[in-house]
């Protein structure tokens, strides 16, 4: 073991490549088009010019670079890491019982006839992880090729680097059950069996000459539903176990997203050699931190303070300060740099005033590594980029933009009624006319973005295509989307969103005080990527007026004009906007969330006016900023859900309101759901077996569509599969409230794919419509 951890380091970095070549490969190898050697050859390529990069910004300390490259993701590759499989997968196993790279793409996929892993939220990010499945039975078998694989291209990039795993505590917390486990099972019933697997990776590890290892424990920062008694035992009983071995590598354990409250001096007291903290997102006592890492016993303070999860310049005094008042011992990342984009130099079509106030992941690390040095040698060593970054902080404070004086009054008009609607029932019967039948099937709002749809885009950038012939196209593209619709025989129709690149991206291009950007693209999970929008100004729509000009209108009136059934509005809900852009800090979110929403009341009362009779105002993101802990929470729903009333209840009782939510363990904040007042709202479920239906309350009495098709699956669902869902949908829910669609919208799906599962999806609906009407 080793007590020498370098100054400077990051808790993880971005591994879709900085031109998503990762994206690219994995596709190209899941379609067929190249071989599993190709894919490895690109994944290689890939950590051996972020290890360049890194080295080069300033991580040149032995083991400051993690080994964190994933084919898909983190918690899956230790599911891979423990071979541990779920009953259902055993079919997946390769020839020496183990899970290979195919069967890992499996659990993260499906197969024709096995539904994948559950996909949900990693803590209060846009990133998604598969949830682990263990039972009672679940076997661990320790398979280190994977790992293995990631230090060999370290070591072939002449770097010594630090695996980072997920830790075990965190691994089991973020588990759900296996099917037909006793109703008292947790998977943290398992910690027993699963800790001598960790035993043998640290020896393992050391046995390959590894000095340090990273075990990232991000579940220690949030409520779980065990005692903060009993996991300051399963901490000791943990760590107190991995520190008495005498081979093994040195540990940091990471503390991203939250605060550890209690869970922290039990950690300081387990025996690791270095402990991270997130300084960032949460509010530690700084001389509690100096109390608590200035004994000689204590472990090594991995400082956090830059942000890994926003791309807002670092204020390098404030830092400073921060690092030397809790003597920290490294500087660091508060979070993984896998939630920012690669590099703001690629971004050639920002403002330079902009592009003064940013850092991306390179320049983070940058500034990690500024940070050290003025740590080690003194404040004076940094003094000309201290004031170079304090220059550039008052410049943002005082640009034009950044406070509109005019959407600043209109948001001290608003009025405890402008948040009100009358009852459901009032509602319910202004809504009969639309003549909906018993269980309407609709889409969530995106159709497949084909090949065809982003090359007209490409052209379009290029001049090849003037905006007159591109939107020629795309209204070509809507009617084709509308007929298909039509003849499949769904009930509510949607336009498809071809003129959308992003659902987010679409409405940062026609708000003031957002900046789309050209490469900035993160990963959200396996090889799906979104390029978050830079939230920097005060908002309204862009155009003229204090409201601005409406730009959906013509696009859902043209889709409109093509059926007499009803096409909804398509629109992105404030708190969605928020989460999925990178927002500015420098105000409350919720005073942010409050200009979006009245940007958006606009346009709904546009679309209104037109004569669009439903809309849909999405949130799926509506638990992703849901605070870690509860006793923050209540203050968050009560804005959040606010937003969401201010948007949509200024509006006639004729009007239906949709929303949608999708993958976060939304049965946690039904309440708040509720109180959202949408007419009907359709809610991810499918992956989860309809799980949080159980959650609904008698009282709910409005429109509920639980998804009944895994969009983020290639497979197909067969009628009678989808049969059985609605089955089960009402045992908890009347027949005159239940909706049928998809989870989420279709735009990453191929057309094939979605006429198959369209057609299970109606031929199903139409068997339980007339089971009813017997039944009746």
């Amino acid at each position: 073991m080793t007590t020498v951890f370098p100054t400077a380091t990051i808790t993880g970095y971005p591994r879709i490549g900085a031109r998503r070549e990762l994206k690219r490969a994995v596709e190209a190898y899941w379609a067929g088009k190249s071989n599993q050697n190709e894919l490895k050859q690109t994944a290689q390529k890939i950590q051996q010019d972020a290890y360049r990069t890194l080295t080069e910004r300033g991580l040149t300390d032995d083991y400051a670079i993690p080994a964190d490259f994933s084919f898909y993701d983190q918690v899956l590759d230790t599911t891979r890491l423990f071979t541990a499989l779920p009953a259902r997968f055993e079919s997946v196993r390769d020839d020496s019982g183990l899970i290979d790279l195919d069967g890992y793409f499996a659990l993260a996929r499906g197969t024709e006839h096995l539904p994948p892993l559950e996909l949900t939220k990693w803590f209060d990010t846009n990133y998604h992880y598969l949830v682990p499945e263990i039972g009672p039975a679940t076997g661990f078998t320790l398979n280190t090729e994977a790992l293995d694989d990631l230090l060999a291209a370290a070591e072939a990039a002449g770097t010594s680097a630090r695996p980072s795993i997920t830790g075990p505590l965190t691994y089991l917390l973020l588990a759900k059950a296996e099917d037909g486990s006793p109703a008292d099972f947790a998977p943290l019933d398992r910690l027993a069996d699963l800790l001598p697997l960790y035993r043998e990776l640290l020896a393992h590890l050391a046995s390959r000459g590894v000095r340090w290892v990273q075990f990232n424990e991000p579940a220690l920062g949030a409520d779980q539903a065990v005692s903060e008694a009993e996991l300051v035992q399963l901490i000791e009983k943990t760590y107190g176990e991995f520190t008495q071995l005498s081979d093994r590598p040195s540990l940091l354990v990471t503390s991203p997203y939250g605060n550890l409250t209690g869970l922290l001096e039990p950690l300081v007291t387990s025996g690791v050699e270095a402990l991270h903290l997130d300084l960032v997102s949460t509010g530690y006592d700084q001389d509690a931190l100096a109390r608590l890492f200035g004994g000689d016993s204590a472990p090594l303070l991995v400082a956090g303070v830059v942000n890994g999860r926003n791309i807002w310049r670092n204020d390098l005094a404030a830092s400073l300060h921060t690092l030397q008042a809790v003597g920290a011992a490294s500087v660091s990342t508060s979070t993984s740099l896998q939630h920012v984009p690669y590099d703001l130099d690629l971004e050639t079509g920002l403002d330079q005033k902009l592009t003064s106030w940013l850092a991306f992941a390179h320049q983070k690390v940058s500034e990690v590594a500024l940070l050290a040095r003025g740590l080690a040698e003194g404040p004076e060593a940094i003094a000309t980029e201290v004031e170079q970054a304090k220059a550039a902080l008052a410049a943002r404070a005082q640009s034009s933009g950044v406070n509109d004086p005019c959407i600043r009054e209109r948001t001290l008009s608003i009025t405890p009624e402008n948040y009100e609607r009358p009852s459901a029932r009032v509602r319910q019967q202004a809504q009969e006319d639309l003549n909906l039948p018993l269980l309407p099937t609709t889409t969530i709002g995106s159709f497949p973005q084909t090949g065809h749809i982003r090359s007209l885009r490409a052209d379009y950038r290029k001049g090849a295509l003037t905006r007159e012939e591109l939107d020629t196209h795309l209204r070509e593209e809507i009617r084709c989307v509308i007929d298909f619709q039509e003849r499949l025989g769904l009930d509510v129709l949607v336009h498809g969103e071809a003129e959308r690149n992003d659902m987010v991206q679409y409405f940062a291009e026609n708000f003031d005080g957002f900046a789309p950007t050209e490469h900035g693209w993160v990963q959200s999970y396996g090889s799906r990527c979104t390029r978050p929008s830079i939230l920097w100004g005060d908002v309204k729509r862009s155009g003229a007026g204090t409201r601005g000009e409406a730009f959906t209108v013509p696009w859902i009136s043209f889709a409109q004009q093509q059926t007499d059934k009803p096409v909804k509005g398509m629109l992105t809900g404030p708190v969605t906007i928020l989460a999925w852009s990178f927002v500015r800090d420098d105000q409350p979110l919720a005073a942010t969330a409050t200009q979006v929403a009245l940007a958006l009341a606009d346009e709904i009362a546009d679309l209104e006016a037109a004569g669009t009779r439903i809309i849909q105002v999405d949130e799926p993101a509506l638990r992703e900023l849901l605070p870690l802990r509860a006793e923050d929470q209540a203050a968050y729903l009560d804005w959040s859900v606010g937003a969401f009333r201010l948007a949509t209840s200024q509006v006639a009782d004729s009007t239906q309101i949709h929303t949608h939510l999708c993958y976060s363990e939304f049965n946690e904040i039904f309440g708040a759901i509720d109180a959202l007042n949408a007419d009907v709202t359709s809610i991810e479920a499918a992956r989860s077996r309809l799980e949080l239906l159980a959650d609904v309350p008698e009282s709910f009495d409005r429109g509920i569509g639980p998804g009944v098709w895994d969009i983020h699956s290639p497979r197909v669902p067969q009628v009678d599969e989808i049969e059985k869902l609605l089955a089960t949908a009402l045992e908890h829910i009347p027949a005159r409230q239940l909706w049928v669609n998809p989870d989420c919208g279709l735009k990453t799906r191929a057309y094939k794919e979605t006429k198959a599962s369209i057609e299970s999806l109606v031929a199903a609906t139409e068997a339980v419509r007339a089971s009813l009407n017997v039944a009746v």
